[in-house]
């Protein structure tokens, strides 16, 4: 097999591994908030759509560390299930914070989904940076 064609295949199986963390992202991390995400992007709550944007970002760049970082697929899987556990901790944390958190998302407020979405962002360049 050419070098090419090795990258290639390498780059499918931690794509799709990528792929494949995101969606498990959405599905626990939509469980594990109080307000259902899509239900309210579809209502075009923008809130809802800011804060889990970001929390999304804040994901994906520790994930996009261990992708590059990685010794192997199951290297990259471990590290990003340990960036899901953090933008979970995140949520909750900020929910500890600011009082009423996901009813206020709910209702439209930018502040309370600005200051989840920049805590979700902050934590997962800090997580992205501790991957050594």
């Amino acid at each position: 097999m050419s070098a090419a064609m090795a990258s290639l295949q390498s780059f499918f199986i931690y794509f799709g591994t990528a792929l494949g963390l995101v969606a498990l992202y959405f599905v626990i991390y939509t469980v594990a908030t109080a307000h259902n995400e899509f239900a309210l992007i579809r209502q075009n709550v923008v809130s809802a759509a800011l804060a889990l944007g970001l929390s999304l970002i804040g994901f994906a760049l520790p994930l996009s560390s261990a992708i590059t970082r990685a010794a192997s697929v199951m290297d990259c899987l471990i590290w990003g299930l340990v960036a899901i556990a953090v933008q979970v901790l995140v949520y909750w944390l900020v929910r500890l914070a600011v009082p009423r958190l996901s009813e206020r998302i709910a209702a439209g407020e930018l502040s309370a989904a600005l200051f989840l979405g920049a805590a979700s962002l902050a934590a997962g360049v800090i997580n992205a940076a501790s991957m050594t």
